[in-house]
């Protein structure tokens, strides 16, 4: 489970990433398409074109998370 603290915020890419993109590409994606720094502790989501994939890339402070997640049926939102 990843803590929320009060002072975390939720970035969403609104394009679409490529879902084979792991640790180094979605700190990539950070810090320079979205100009913010990956270190933040702040949860960054990405999905694919068919929004059925997620992932979220966060640093708990002593390295970095990628959590994963593949609807067999629907979209995400």
């Amino acid at each position: 489970m990843i803590p929320f603290g009060p002072a975390t915020r939720v970035f969403v890419a609104l394009e679409a990433v490529d879902m084979r993109k792991g640790y180094d590409g979605l700190y990539g994606l950070v810090a320079h398409h979205l100009g913010e720094d990956p270190r933040s502790g702040h949860l960054f989501v990405f999905t694919n074109s068919q929004r059925n994939r997620l992932k979220i890339l966060y640093w708990d402070g002593t390295g970095l998370w990628v959590r994963g997640k593949r609807l067999e049926k629907g979209r995400f939102t």
